[in-house]
């Protein structure tokens, strides 16, 4: 602090000037880290390097005592509004995670959950958690050890996208955690709402050795053909109006290729063929493929095709819609 009693805490955060208040947290927490008391124990240097930051991010994380600031330099704190001092009485405090949610709580960080600080990797997913910073060093000199808290929750999740590919073989996945670079197994048969755990792969406490576990929330894409209803794997099978007629013996596709299967004649739209044990991979095994039929008409029909349907017509003994228009009178 010079003579004037301005301190420039831009400078204190290693920031520059119009530092945003994501950059803000950001550096706070990094010094925080770096000069906490426990980590530095009986270092008045420390200690006193560390009231400052928290000067500087109680002021600069304020909207309002940082347009203050910034419009009125060392006279700010006369310029309206109560003094930013930061004097930090360390005993008001079970640990030091007390005092992070408290300030970050009361200054711009916020209540409820905040990110994690985890980075991201291809897949599209998201990380967050109940603790604010991913987690901080526990414990100030003489205070207790948060006895009658509830315990520190150091748990995160993430959210991850996975294609009907990815989730039916299985696949893996490079996650940054925290600076670490995880390799994570998706086993094959995941499902929209599977849920998986990495043990001791979430937020870390600082000065504890303290660390959480990593919840990966996994959905799956859509895809164009496949859709999933419960165990079973469903898919709409078109067919030609002779092939529905007549029946007869079909090319279809499976999840693990082409096949062929027996569509018995006389079928109508809607009605559905069953594939045992081609389905999506279950705990035993796999699921059951449900293929329901439709009738596909072509774009337009040739010459030939129109004078076989002009004679079918005229051949045609049963009205299709007898029953439905005695049934729809009222």
């Amino acid at each position: 602090m010079g003579a004037s009693g301005y301190r420039d805490y831009f400078k204190v955060l290693g920031l520059e000037r119009g530092a945003d208040a994501d950059a803000v947290k950001r550096a706070f927490r990094k010094l925080a880290r770096e000069y906490h008391p426990d980590v530095n124990p009986n270092n008045k240097e420390a200690e006193a390097k560390f009231k400052e930051i928290s000067e500087a991010y109680e002021v600069l994380s304020d909207s309002d005592k940082r347009r203050r600031y910034e419009q009125f330099g060392q006279y700010w704190n006369q310029s309206g509004g109560a003094s930013g001092g930061a004097d930090v009485d360390f005993g008001r405090y079970g640990n030091f995670d007390d005092f992070i949610n408290d300030l970050l709580g009361r200054f711009g960080g916020g209540g409820g959950p905040s990110s994690a600080g985890f980075g991201g990797a291809p897949g599209g997913f998201g990380f967050s958690s109940g603790f604010p910073g991913g987690g901080f060093p526990g414990g100030f000199p003489g205070g207790a050890a948060g006895a009658g808290r509830a315990p520190l929750n150091l748990d995160a999740e993430a959210s991850i996208s996975l294609s009907f590919a990815d989730a039916f073989r299985g696949c893996e996945r490079t996650l940054a955690v925290n600076e670490e670079r995880v390799q994570v197994r998706i086993p094959p048969g995941v499902k929209t709402g599977s849920r998986l755990r990495l043990k001791g792969k979430g937020n870390l406490q600082p000065g504890t050795g303290r660390r959480g576990d990593l919840y990966l929330n996994l959905k799956l894409l859509d895809h164009p053909v496949w859709s999933l209803d419960g165990d079973l794997l469903r898919a709409e099978l078109p067919l030609s109006l002779d092939e529905l007629a007549l029946g007869g013996e079909v090319r279809v596709a499976t999840p693990d290729g082409e096949a062929t299967v027996q569509v018995p004649a006389g079928m109508e739209p809607g009605r559905s063929l069953r594939l045992k044990g081609k389905g999506w991979p279950i705990k035993d095994g796999r699921g059951d493929l449900l293929l329901s039929l439709s009738l596909r008409l072509p774009p337009s029909f040739s010459e030939a095709e129109r004078q076989l349907l002009e004679q079918l017509r005229a051949e045609r003994r049963v009205d299709p819609r007898v029953d439905w228009i005695e049934q729809a009178r009222l």
